[in-house]
Order: C-alpha cells, then sequence, then structure tokens
C-alpha cells in the first residue's frame, strides 16, 4: 500500500463521533488523509440551521485526530463545496461514507484523474453504530419517552404520486400509498421526502409529533402548510402531511379534491417487515433552484387510470407480501408518473439559459436499474433529484454491497 498517496475526504463534522473516527482510520489506510470542513455559510445554506459548533471549533477537534494529516475549512457551496479544497490539495483518491456518495462525485473524479472509492459506513469493532442525525434526535428527545421516535418522520411514496393534486384526479379517482419513515438519515431538503412539510411540523412541534389522532394531526398539519394567506400559490398535497403523520403503511383515495375521502393505515409487522426487507433509497443531488418538474405536463384520463390501476396492483402485492408482484406494480406506478410529469427524470430550469441539465438522474437509473439485485426504481415526490428509492431483493444484503445505499426503517407507532 503506498503511503504517500494523497487520500481526500469531506464533511461537516458537526457532532464528531466514533463513526466519524473509523471512517477517517479507514479512508487514511489508502495514504496520507486531507479532511475538507463544510463552513458555517455552507451548513447554514445547505441545513437551513446553524452548526453545533463553529467551524474553527470544528477544524481543532478534526486536526487533532491522529488518523488526519491536514484539514481544511471549504470555501466552496452547494452540496459539493470542497472543489477549492480538491484543486488546492491535488488528492489521488476521494473517499466517500456510505451516504455521501453521488454521480455528481464519481465524474468529478473521473475529470480530475482521482480514483473514487466508496466505504460501507461500519463502526469500529465492539462499539455501537452512530450517525450525527440520530444523535442529535437522541439529544434532542432526550426528556421523552423511551420509545419515542427519533424527531419528526419522513415519508415516502410507493405508488399513486401525483393523484392527490385535484387537476390530476379530476380525470380518475385513486388512491396515493406512502409509509412514515424514521429518520434514522440526515432528510436532505429539496430531495422528494417532504422536508417543506416536515419543516411546517417542526415551526408547532420541534421536537416530535404529539400523541394524537394521526389522521387528525395530518389535517392540522395540511391546513398550517396550506395557509391561504401564504404567498406561494401551489396547494401542497395531502399525500405529504398523511404520510408523515400516520404510522406504518397508509393509502388514501383521491377523488377531484385536495383531501382525500377516505384513508387506510396498517402497522402489520409481517407487512412493515417485508417493505423494509426489500426497500433503500440511493442519494442523488438535489433538486436544483429554479427546477421545475410540471413544465410539459400531459395529463390524459387513460395516463391517470394507468397510475390508479398501479397504486392498486401495488397495494394488492404488499398486502400479499408478494414481492415479484410488489416490483412490478411500483414500477408501473413511476412509468405512469412519469408519462404525465416528465419533468420528474428531466426537469426544466425557469429562467435559465441551460435547459435540460439533469441527465445524471437517467445516468443513475440506467447505472441501478441494471443491477440484478434491483427489482424497481422511482424518484421520491416530485422528482427532479433527491434519490432513487429502489424495491430490492434484499435491502440488507444490497446495502453491504452498496456503500451508497440508505436502508429504511418505518415508523411504527
Amino acid at each position: 500500500m503506498k503511503k504517500n498517496k494523497k487520500v481526500f475526504v469531506s464533511g461537516c463534522y458537526d457532532l464528531l463521533h466514533s463513526g466519524h473516527i473509523e471512517f477517517f482510520r479507514q479512508a487514511a489506510e489508502y495514504g496520507d488523509l486531507y479532511v475538507g470542513i463544510g463552513s458555517d455559510t455552507t451548513y447554514l445554506e445547505y441545513k437551513h440551521r446553524k452548526p453545533m459548533f463553529p467551524e474553527e471549533e470544528r477544524l481543532f477537534m478534526v486536526k487533532a485526530v491522529r488518523y488526519v494529516k491536514e484539514a481544511y475549512i471549504n470555501q466552496g457551496s452547494g452540496v459539493i463545496d470542497f472543489i477549492p479544497t480538491l484543486d488546492a490539495i491535488h488528492p489521488d483518491i476521494l473517499v466517500v461514507n456510505a451516504e455521501g456518495g453521488s454521480e455528481a462525485k464519481r465524474r468529478l473524479c473521473a475529470e480530475r484523474g482521482m480514483e473514487y472509492i466508496e466505504l460501507q459506513r461500519t463502526p469500529a469493532e465492539g462499539l455501537e453504530a452512530r450517525s450525527s442525525s440520530s444523535l442529535k434526535a437522541r439529544l434532542s428527545n432526550a426528556n421523552s419517552d423511551e420509545n419515542d421516535s427519533y424527531g419528526i418522520p419522513t415519508r415516502l411514496d410507493l405508488a399513486g404520486t401525483w393523484i392527490d393534486q385535484p387537476y390530476v384526479s379530476m380525470y380518475h379517482p385513486g388512491w396515493a400509498i406512502t409509509i412514515s419513515i424514521e429518520p434514522t438519515f440526515e432528510v436532505r431538503d429539496r430531495c422528494g421526502l417532504s422536508t417543506s412539510t416536515r419543516k411546517m411540523i417542526q415551526k408547532i412541534w420541534p421536537i416530535r409529533l404529539p400523541k394524537m389522532d394521526p389522521e387528525m394531526l395530518a389535517r392540522l398539519v395540511f391546513c398550517f402548510e396550506n395557509n391561504p394567506e401564504r404567498e406561494a400559490g401551489h396547494i401542497s398535497g395531502a399525500q405529504d402531511s398523511i404520510g408523515i403523520c400516520v404510522p406504518g403503511l397508509s393509502r388514501h383515495y383521491y377523488d377531484n379534491n385536495f383531501w382525500p375521502k377516505k384513508i387506510e393505515s396498517t402497522s402489520d409487522e409481517m407487512t412493515i417487515r417485508f417493505l423494509e426487507d426489500h426497500l433503500c433509497m440511493i442519494p442523488l443531488e438535489p433538486r436544483k433552484p429554479g427546477c421545475s418538474v410540471v413544465e410539459g405536463k400531459d395529463i390524459t384520463p387513460e395516463k391517470v387510470k394507468a397510475l390508479a390501476v398501479a397504486a392498486d396492483n401495488c397495494w394488492d402485492a404488499i398486502m400479499s407480501r408478494n414481492l415479484e408482484a410488489f416490483a412490478a406494480a411500483y414500477r408501473a406506478s413511476f412509468e405512469a408518473q412519469i408519462a404525465m410529469f416528465p419533468g420528474m427524470v428531466r426537469p426544466t430550469y425557469i429562467g435559465h439559459e441551460e435547459g435540460n441539465g439533469n441527465e445524471y438522474i437517467l445516468d443513475a437509473i440506467n447505472r441501478y436499474s441494471a443491477m440484478e439485485d434491483v427489482l424497481a426504481w422511482k424518484m421520491p415526490g416530485a422528482g427532479g433529484g433527491g434519490y432513487l428509492a429502489l424495491v430490492v431483493k434484499d435491502s440488507a444484503d444490497f446495502c453491504k454491497k452498496n456503500a451508497t445505499a440508505i436502508p429504511l426503517k418505518i415508523r411504527r407507532t
């Protein structure tokens, strides 16, 4: 092993823990380790809150780690804020952790002649696995009941997406299917996981959801988010508030109205485990500013009916725990979505000259859809960036083999 090679990693390291140290140790096995640290400005722009520790304090702590040769505050901005640091150091290898990989970073390495390495997030021997998100949530919930969720949950839509908008369901009624997810990973903005709704909830209940009837809670959140006096004219779909507030797996029936006519849900343990065993997500670049996924939409009765039929088939497959049927319905639902909203995978940029510039979405779909273990795929929410949500043969095995993959934990209560 050539110790004269330069190895580079980057992150915020706001709440330095044993998982970070083990990551540094593993990265340092490839050569001399250089670390780029997200600035306070970038942290605020990306996460919409101040870091727990200011940049100079984070720099001091990272430099003190014995595996680190040198560390710097990144001077760039955005998700890949470390490009100026890369250009100053000229590393041979870029190492990313399980949730930090992306096609953009892979391309960046190819352009600069660097080796790209993804490391599975693993704890040091004998220690518990750690993540900054779960630690911060535990600190926030330190005085809560032991069984309470770690912070405000998020949601993943499985089928029927867009049917919660009346301009879609006016052509054909149908179900939207969602799951409520524990925030065991960094829930990034503009990534299709209802972060705008989640932030609205945090304005009222900053730490955790109140203990009340989930459907009533969802209606309260929906009304609060869609205050008629707000400046934005768009009505956020009810699937966001329902998907977050109703635990487990739920489906909601829309018929030319903003609120569903009925909601059905289940927290059956075998059904929930079936979904957890076969669902995971791949992080992509967030939806860019000025991005529009509704430009060029083509909504017809036939296309909306196809969406509704796919959601019906998806629910039946989940209830019978039929993996092959679930994957087929999941794919059919996404195909129906992009038939109506091609901007989900080819977004346009309003007021910008670059036009369609998100080919990385199709690149990622092509890459992961070709994998033997992947049975189906979709963009969460409105698409345009964020994540690929995959149906796989075995989630635990897939996440072991693919360092960027994120396993999902569905909220039971």
